[in-house]
């Protein structure tokens, strides 16, 4: 991932994919530091996501990072699959996942940057215990599963305590955040000292140019 001051992550949730190799380009051209590709199994959120082939396509054929975001019950099942497609960084959740700790570190066996996405109903205390375990937290601000949602308000005092706690003692991570990222949420976020954000249809798909929309977000 970029070591920007912002990380900016194109969800390709939202990607056209009638011309998925344009989107990817221009995306790329308009300056994203990554891509964000979400998986779903229908349980552990009740929707489907992209699929295997969707992931292995554009981690293939990217010239930036990719991530992927396992919104799925029992995620350690699968993540050498991922890591062998080419994500570079690999999001579990905590509450799909009885033996998370385990998760991350295979995930980071096997040569991947570690992960963990909090939904927003799950306190920092929940998860503090893994935090020295992780590269990048996934806070989401909305619940997993659709685009289009409103930012939940309660969710920035926990914003305040992982950016708190990201360089504490054996900490090392990075607050990335996913759901309803608009300019002015990116705004107030990044104030907060959040250093990504997944960018679906709040603030870069439907808004016209994606470089125009990518300058003006990493200027905020």
């Amino acid at each position: 991932m970029s070591s920007a001051s912002k990380i900016l992550l194109p969800s390709m949730m939202c990607a056209d994919f009638g011309c998925l190799a344009n989107e990817v380009s221009s995306l790329e051209a308009a300056g994203a530091d990554g891509f964000h590709l979400d998986l779903m199994d229908g349980t552990f959120v009740p929707n489907y996501g992209m699929g295997l082939q969707d992931i292995a396509w554009i981690c293939k054929n990217a010239n930036i990072p990719c991530d992927v975001h396992m919104m799925v019950e029992n995620p350690g099942r699968y993540v050498d699959k991922f890591v062998a497609l080419g994500a570079r960084v690999i999001y579990v959740h905590p509450e799909a996942d009885p033996h998370v700790a385990r998760t991350l570190a295979t995930i980071r066996e096997l040569g991947a940057k570690a992960g963990i996405a909090i939904n927003p109903g799950t306190s920092f205390a929940a998860v503090e215990p893994v935090l020295s375990l992780c590269d990048y937290v996934l806070a989401m601000t909305v619940n997993p599963g659709f685009a289009g949602q409103a930012w939940l308000d309660f969710v920035n005092p926990k914003l305040e305590q992982l950016v708190a706690a990201s360089h504490e003692g054996s900490n090392s991570y990075e607050v990335v955040v996913d759901g309803n990222c608009s300019p002015e949420r990116i705004a107030q976020a990044s104030a907060m000292g959040v250093a990504g954000f997944v960018l679906g249809t709040a603030g870069l798909f439907g808004h016209g140019d994606y470089k125009t929309s990518m300058d003006a977000l990493r200027a905020l």
